[in-house]
């Protein structure tokens, strides 16, 4: 990973390489790249954990989905998007909008990544701690030793050596999922651990519920499948800047393709990895994990029966691929948020521009503070969030994905959207998430599910922002934003 940093940063000269990859990227590495980004040790222990506990719902319903949001996102938004091409997704919003939503939007994905890569390094420095047997005290070194590697080479390699080293990722993180399958199919003489029916430890897990403490529903995983891609791919940076580093619409159609192909793929092997743990530990309670329960203890069951089911070689070859994934996210997270700063922040507002070949290396210099600051942030993180990993991932930084998303929603769908309706309705999704997220801690009342957090949030959102955007007089002209950041008044959509 690091020789292919040092690799791909040869003769990088532009900001354009460093981010963009001079925008004619493969879109088959493109789309495993934005898999591997999106897919962190959070999905990794998320499914399996979640078909033990649970059953399969969610996973397999998820799979149901790719048809529709590859439609959405491939064939209406990508061709848009496409139209307004640059290093950060969120300058079109100041041509559209204005520089405040263009800021909030930009702040918005920055703090939401430096959460994901946090909490995202902790779990997986959790895991192989439990692996190991080693005192919580190493969190910090194992941190440090995780993020250093992805430190390096992102920042020295740009998005080139991003992409290269994600395909490569993925590949250890899908052999891993797979040779746990293999080895429990070993153990028990067959794939007899296939369930024939329902399993009498799972939810019920309605078709749909007016109870909305209710978990899980197929309607409720159907719907969050479809938005979760569509709020990524349409206000998330490190999806919008791999489309960026296509050549044209139809690469970039392209490469959502792969992508969704590839998640469907993983999906399965770790749906059928959570149905070979549940049949390996119900077959003989005493694999478990003393004084562990499936129930209580699900999402723990994977990273265990690594350490202490699978021969040492083998072992390393699945923690390989959970930190894989863990690498992939953080390599990712920090060349986008580094396209951010760099372009929302600092060349937007610095009155004299820096040359090329300072800019990059400035990047390089602000790739490897980023990460240095997720490294810190990650041996700190405390368990506070309640739920699974499943629904702790939904409770934190489904905070924020359907607000960005919904800023784009005014800047682009939306005609009589203004800056006033799109921030408005960003703050507007923001708190009926947060309400839905801690529901219970503000009233004492049960828990709201977690699958009405990114519908209620869109929801509100786009009626509160069409309101105020009404109020407010509508659509303001459109404005020119150079790269320099001066503005001047004209149309820079044609």
């Amino acid at each position: 990973m690091v020789y292919l940093g040092w690799w791909h940063s040869r003769g990088q000269k532009t900001t354009d390489e460093y981010f963009v990859g001079n925008r004619a990227m493969n879109p088959l590495l493109i789309g495993i790249s934005l898999f591997a980004t999106l897919f962190s040790t959070i999905s990794y222990l998320t499914s399996p954990g979640e078909v033990l506990r649970h059953g399969p719902v969610v996973s397999l319903i998820g799979i149901l989905t790719i048809p529709f949001y590859y439609y959405l996102v491939g064939h209406l938004m990508a061709p848009v998007y496409m139209r307004h091409r640059g290093t950060s997704a969120y300058a079109l919003l100041e041509t559209q909008l204005g520089l405040s939503a263009r800021l909030m939007g930009a702040s918005m994905f920055v703090l939401l990544r430096l959460m994901w890569m946090s909490v995202m390094i902790y779990m997986a420095c959790k895991a192989l701690l439990v692996m190991l047997s080693w005192d919580d005290s190493w969190l910090p070194f194992v941190a440090l030793a995780t993020g250093g590697i992805a430190i390096f080479y992102a920042s020295l390699g740009g998005l080139r050596a991003v992409v290269v080293t994600d395909t490569f990722q993925f590949t250890l993180l899908f052999g891993g999922a797979w040779l746990v399958i293999a080895m429990v199919s070993w153990e028990v003489g067959g794939v007899g651990w296939f369930p024939r029916s329902w399993n009498s430890s799972w939810d019920t897990q309605p078709l749909f519920s007016f109870d909305f403490t209710e978990r899980v529903t197929v309607f409720g995983s159907v719907l969050n499948g479809i938005l979760w891609w569509v709020c990524t791919a349409g206000g998330d940076q490190t999806a919008i800047q791999r489309f960026m580093a296509t050549g044209n619409a139809a690469a970039a159609r392209r490469s959502f393709l792969i992508n969704s192909i590839a998640g469907g793929g993983v999906s399965v092997v770790l749906t059928l990895v959570g149905f070979a743990l549940l049949f390996y530990y119900q077959s003989d309670s005493s694999l478990l994990p003393p004084g562990k329960t499936i129930a209580e203890n699900a999402d723990a069951l994977f990273p265990y029966f690594i350490s202490h089911h699978l021969p040492i070689g083998l072992s390393g070859l699945v923690l390989a691929g959970m930190f894989a994934a863990a690498m992939s996210s953080v390599d990712s997270g920090i060349n986008s948020i580094t396209a951010v700063v760099t372009s929302d922040f600092v060349d937007r507002f610095r009155s004299t521009p820096l040359g090329e070949s300072a800019r990059v290396q400035f990047a390089r210099v602000l790739a490897a503070s980023v990460g240095l600051v997720v490294v810190v942030t990650s041996s700190v993180v405390i368990d506070l969030i309640p739920g699974n990993f499943l629904e702790m991932t939904y409770r934190t930084f489904g905070l924020l994905v359907t607000p960005m998303f919904l800023l784009f929603v005014f800047a682009l769908f939306i005609p009589q959207g203004n800056q006033w309706g799109a921030m408005g309705g960003a703050l507007t999704g923001f708190s009926t998430a947060f309400i839905i997220s801690y529901w219970n801690i503000f009233t004492g009342l049960p828990a709201l599910s977690f699958q009405w957090i990114m519908p209620a949030s869109l929801l509100s959102g786009c009626l509160v922002g069409f309101i105020v955007s009404l109020l407010t007089g509508g659509r303001r002209p459109a404005i020119d934003v150079p790269p320099s950041g001066a503005i001047s008044e004209g149309s820079p959509l044609s």
